[in-house]
């Protein structure tokens, strides 16, 4: 007689209680392998799989899609060692040849995809075709043997009508601060029906909670000050040619900022230090989150250990998790741990913000746009390229001196960049 195995909610992460059934990439009925996904959960961070435990046959699916659930809740059973039917979702999502877009004056569709291999897709690829609407055998694919990637599929969107492109270079390096293209997957249309409502998905709720909770429970200020970029854009001008050469990825100004940031923690240690309850937790570690605006919203990968890095190094993690999030494969550990955070608003286009705490952590450094402004440099008037620069910080835990002092030290390093070398 065959056993039933139960399909349970695994770990989720650290600081993750619940998540969200994003969707079963099996039906009931279905004849599974070993390790083989079941079910996308979408947590506050991350969509993640859940794979079969054992082989054998899906025999039930307890929690629908668009149910909450926790830790150790049963998902489903399998009954091991039986044989049941071809998956009805592998014949249906499969991949076709493209059908002609059809578009509007607000909303632009494109039909799906119906024949092809699907072994060629990942989930999470498969799901961005079918919501979108969007022949797969259209796009270009970037992976081994052409294998169609998450970020194939935004890259062939952006190109459509009925997309939005929120990435801008300017004149900052691109690895600076890691950008996507966003789909307008939720259209409004303006015929018969003026207004459309969405549900929030879990990322988004996340991120308007804690930053809302961020609010309430830090006392935030924010300090600014300006850095001329003329001897970093220089150094980079002159080496960044070798540099590549060498270490296989462009010389960006995230990793100058990185390593200056590092220094300066090392300085003022209250800066990478967190409130826990009534203790102040000082680390000795530093694990440098960087922001990255992904498909499914913000997300805040950690450089683990910056001050052992490299440039090079750096600038190969940095690319590593740009990759990684094109894919939708980030990972929990990719995300937490961070001791300070660095975002970059300059390649949206933005002059000067005050960015909002990364919590637990007690300060985050906002980087801006490169703008060439005059200046009296040495009793003359020069035009060089300016940044503003924002640290917005915890003052329960950072007093102001400690604060300015810390943007300073940055100001000093990017302006004489050889003073990184030396730590100084």
């Amino acid at each position: 007689m065959a056993s039933l195995v139960d399909i349970k909610v695994p770990a989720l992460g650290e600081s993750v209680s619940e998540a969200t059934i994003g969707r079963w990439l099996k039906n009931k009925g279905d004849t599974v392998t070993a390790d083989e996904p079941l079910v996308e959960l979408e947590t506050e961070k991350v969509t993640m799989e859940v794979n079969a435990p054992e082989a054998g046959v899906l025999s039930d699916i307890s929690a629908q899609e668009g149910a909450t659930v926790t830790l150790g809740d049963l998902l489903g059973r399998i009954e091991a060692g039986a044989v049941g039917t071809a998956s009805k979702k592998t014949e249906t999502e499969t991949v076709e040849a493209p059908a002609p877009v059809q578009t509007t004056t607000t909303t632009a569709t494109s039909t799906a995809s119906t024949s092809g291999s699907e072994d060629k897709l990942s989930p999470a690829v498969q799901k961005m075709v079918r919501e979108n609407e969007i022949s797969a055998q259209a796009v270009q694919g970037s992976g081994k043997d052409g294998r169609v990637l998450k970020g194939d599929v935004i890259n062939f969107m952006d190109k459509q009508p009925g997309t939005l492109q929120v990435a801008s270079g300017g004149n900052q390096s691109q690895a600076a601060h890691i950008t996507l293209d966003v789909p307008l997957t939720q259209t409004y249309q303006t015929v018969g029906n003026r207004e459309e409502r969405v549900k929030m998905t879990r990322l988004r709720k996340t991120i308007a909670t804690r930053l809302k909770e961020a609010q309430n429970v830090a006392a935030m200020l924010t300090t600014f000050n300006e850095i001329d970029m003329s001897n970093v854009m220089a150094a980079r001008a002159k080496y960044k040619d070798a540099f590549e050469k060498k270490h296989g990825v462009r010389l960006g100004f995230m990793s100058f900022f990185i390593k200056a940031a590092v220094q300066a923690l090392k300085e003022i240690p209250a800066v990478n230090a967190e409130i826990n309850g009534d203790d102040i937790v000082y680390k000795n570690h530093y694990d440098i989150s960087v922001a990255v605006s992904a498909p499914q919203g913000l997300v805040v990968p950690v450089i683990r250990d910056a001050d052992h890095l490299t440039f090079g190094e750096i600038e190969k993690s940095i690319i590593a998790y740009s990759q990684k999030a094109k894919d939708g494969t980030l990972s929990m550990q990719d995300l937490t741990g961070g001791t300070f955070t660095i975002t970059n608003g300059g390649i949206f286009g933005s002059l000067m913000s005050t960015p909002i705490l990364n919590a637990p952590q007690s300060a985050i450094l906002g980087m801006h746009k490169i703008q060439e402004r005059p200046m009296v440099v040495n009793g003359e008037i020069k035009v060089c390229p300016m940044m503003y620069v924002a640290m917005t910080y915890d003052h329960r835990i950072i007093d102001g001196r400690e604060a300015v002092t810390f943007v300073v030290r940055i100001k000093e390093m990017i302006e004489n960049p050889e003073r990184l070398l030396f730590e100084i």
